[in-house]
């Protein structure tokens, strides 16, 4: 990480408390972890009642993790106030998730004056590539 990539405190703290907002995110088991400009690592733990038949994690879920994770990557890039929201989201399933912590690493590619691209990869508890997904937010204001 270079001095580049690291929020003040101060916005390390917005953006915590941001999170801390969300009941969906809490609802879920949601974590956030590190958290750099223009990217942003969330956890969540595979609990039983996140999972569909087969015990494998609900790709809904998985889709919610990355789209949160990327939420925040853009909050890190954001000014203090300004709103944004999901305006797409492809996420590709590569293997099932069933058991541990999996987590999702978002990164900003683009942030225009009105869209962002993010690329979001998450991964299962061994670090093996789970799922990918690019999403673009707008900036509503």
């Amino acid at each position: 990480m270079t001095d580049d990539d690291r929020l003040t405190p101060e916005e390390e703290r917005r953006v915590r408390e941001a999170f801390e907002e969300i009941p969906f995110a809490r609802l879920l088991g949601m974590e956030l972890g590190e958290l750099r400009r223009g990217a942003a690592t969330l956890h969540i733990e595979a609990r039983e009642e996140l999972k569909r038949n087969r015990g494998i994690l609900h790709g809904g879920v998985v889709a919610s993790l990355a789209d949160t994770a990327a939420a925040f990557a853009v909050l890190t890039v954001a000014e203090p106030g300004q709103g944004s929201t999901t305006i797409d989201l492809t996420v590709h399933y590569l293997r099932p998730l069933s058991a541990g912590r999996a987590t999702a690493r978002a990164r900003v590619l683009r942030a225009g004056r009105r869209v962002m691209v993010i690329s979001v990869d998450v991964f299962d508890q061994n670090q093996a590539l789970a799922a990918t997904a690019l999403t673009s937010f707008i900036r509503l204001n």
